[in-house]
């Protein structure tokens, strides 16, 4: 049996980013992941490849769209195997490079499959095969989420796909049902629109990306109704058959009624849940909530004194940037030092056209929870940026508390919010009040511009959108 002070099950940005740290900070460590190398999903699977190809489709969108402007470019050809390979080498890059950091630091990185023994102990089936038992002080649960399906509708397809199925380009259909309208089926959808596939999405709630600010969705769902085959809301699929050349898909509205379309793939995207099974977590004192995922402190640490879990297995929102601020607490805490998950703000970024992002407090939340705010918003339509991208349809809003004036959320729509979106984050981490944003000089001609325009505009003052002053 060999032994490390600290094993961190699972290689995806909240694992490494901890077990990086860990070495830094003198610890011997040993990390455990499925892949070649480090990456995990985000890298592998999901986050990277998925980014590279929605900027494929942005390429693609922008020479469609420049015709108005006076220039012209042919239809674009897809070489889709040159694609696939462009987008495979993004992800070996990056995640070749995680391998060499992994050995400069001296982690020393298993591939394999970790099962835990005890509170001290875990075995990892090799991938090349083979199992090591390994010892430990402290372990690190960072194994992510899975794909959710909806068993009766998991048929044994190819023309089946999900998140990961679809990143790899089997083909290009010509037309593509996406069942689910979150931000990974949207996604998704608008590459494979961009890429010349007839793309219709159904969602069982009244509008696609459920629970985010309807300020900022409705920009978006504009351009997804303008551009998809069909947007069915309030809408859920209730069979799948395969036929000859494709699925029949059979949709039940909301009055009851069934209708059966015919689809060349569906793409299932209905979320992911916590990856907790065959961890062997029963044999430790790591507790699960009804939901399945760990019961975690401010530390990051579970019911199991020497159990700590990061990321989307420790709860939601289900981000890597979340994951990696965990792994970083966890990491620190083992280290002794004062250390604890109290983040004001958690950006989160939709990667549609246009972009949606957002952090703190949303009006849509303050609403639910009965808080009084203020809101002050910047429509993009005002902003000379973006009237010289040709993009317009956009906003810039902020969420503030009407006493103190500070701001408590930040919501931007437009191209590039997932860039705009970190002053949002750092005000409201650093207690700004909307004073502060309308009195930090901001470059011109810049969308970022938009943000101090936003606190013009709740005193009334914007100089390029009126609003009246408050009483």
């Amino acid at each position: 049996m060999s032994k490390t002070n600290l094993v961190v099950v699972g290689a995806g940005p909240g694992g490494y980013v901890a077990a990086f740290l860990a070495a830094d900070l003198g610890m011997d460590v040993t990390l455990v992941g499925k892949d070649e190398n480090p990456g995990g999903v985000c890298l592998y699977r999901g986050c990277i490849p998925s980014k590279a190809l929605l900027h494929v489709a942005k390429l693609i969108n922008e020479s469609r769209e420049s015709a108005e402007w006076g220039v012209e470019f042919s239809e674009p050809t897809i070489d889709l195997d040159k694609l696939r390979s462009w987008k495979n080498s993004v992800v070996e890059k990056l995640t070749g490079g995680l391998g060499q950091l992994a050995k400069a630091r001296n982690v020393r990185y298993i591939r394999g499959t970790a099962t835990f023994l005890s509170s001290t102990t875990l075995k990892v089936a090799k991938h090349e095969g083979g199992e090591e038992e390994l010892s430990f002080d402290k372990a690190i649960l960072a194994t992510g989420s899975v794909i959710a399906k909806i068993p009766s509708l998991d048929i044994a397809s190819d023309r089946l796909l999900d998140s990961t199925t679809a990143l790899d380009l089997p083909a290009i259909p010509k037309r593509l049902l996406v069942i689910g309208g979150g931000y990974i089926g949207l996604e998704l959808g608008s590459a494979y629109r961009a890429l010349g596939a007839k793309v219709s999405v159904v969602e069982m709630t009244s509008g696609l990306l459920p629970g985010a600010d309807r300020d900022l969705v409705t920009h978006l769902a504009k351009r997804i109704k303008a551009s998809f085959e069909e947007v069915m809301l309030e809408t859920k699929v209730v069979a799948l058959e395969e036929k000859k050349n494709a699925l029949a898909v059979t949709i039940e509205d909301k009055k009851g009624e069934k209708t059966t379309k015919e689809y060349d793939n569906v793409l299932m995207s209905i979320g992911r849940k916590p990856t907790t099974e065959g961890l062997g977590l029963e044999k430790t004192d790591v507790e699960t909530d009804e939901r399945g995922w760990v019961k975690v402190d401010a530390q990051r640490r579970t019911t199991d004194a020497n159990i700590y879990a990061i990321g989307d297995v420790a709860g939601e929102p289900m981000l890597a940037h979340k994951a990696s601020h965990e792994g970083k607490v966890a990491v620190e805490a083992i280290a002794g030092e004062k250390a604890v998950y109290e983040p004001r703000a958690i950006p989160a970024v939709v990667f549609t056209d246009p972009e949606l992002a957002w952090a703190g407090l949303s009006e849509t939340e303050a609403k639910k929870r009965g808080v009084k705010v203020e809101v002050a918003k910047f429509p993009w339509a005002a902003s000379g940026r973006a009237t010289t991208l040709g993009r317009s349809d956009g906003v810039t809003k902020l969420v503030i508390d009407p006493e103190t004036e500070r701001v408590l959320g930040v919501g931007v729509c437009g191209p590039g919010a997932g860039e705009l979106i970190a002053e949002g984050a750092l005000a409201i981490e650093m207690a700004a009040t909307v004073e502060d944003l309308k009195m930090t000089i901001h470059p011109h001609p810049t969308l970022s511009e938009t943000v101090m325009e936003a606190a013009d505009a709740f005193f009334g003052q914007s100089a390029h959108y009126f609003r009246p002053k408050r009483k």
